[in-house]
């Protein structure tokens, strides 16, 4: 069992514990929306995705976000998930990262999506 995230005591009194596959999303929701720097540890960690909600869509913003969602999620996570499709959208005020990926310790495919509005 994994602790849960965002950290929580449970109805038991104990620390909040959940299974591989929530885990793995929660740490693919930690990465997608961590700011690089926020980290002290590990100032290259996240990806700054919030810095764009506001900014114009247009298809060159969308693949240079594709590629920088891609290679954090290789980096930090690629040795856990395979990657099978990642899709990121901004409408409106809400950011949207669509991602189906394989969970390598088990071969389930997974699609999850992570919806974010600035806070």
């Amino acid at each position: 069992m994994n602790i849960e995230f965002p950290y929580r005591i449970a109805t038991n009194g104990r620390t909040a514990t959940t299974d591989d596959c929530d885990h793995v999303r929660d740490m693919i929701e930690l990465l997608l929306f961590t700011h690089p720097g926020e980290r002290v540890m590990r100032p290259d960690f996240g990806t700054g995705l919030l810095h764009f909600v506001h900014c114009p869509n247009s298809p060159e913003l969308a693949a240079a976000l594709q590629l920088t969602v891609q290679a954090a999620i290789s980096q930090y996570l690629g040795d856990v998930i395979d990657v099978r499709e990642l899709r990121i959208e901004s409408l409106d005020a809400q950011l949207r990262v669509s991602l189906v990926y394989t969970l390598l310790s088990t071969g389930t495919e997974h699609a999850q999506s992570f919806p974010r509005s600035p806070s």
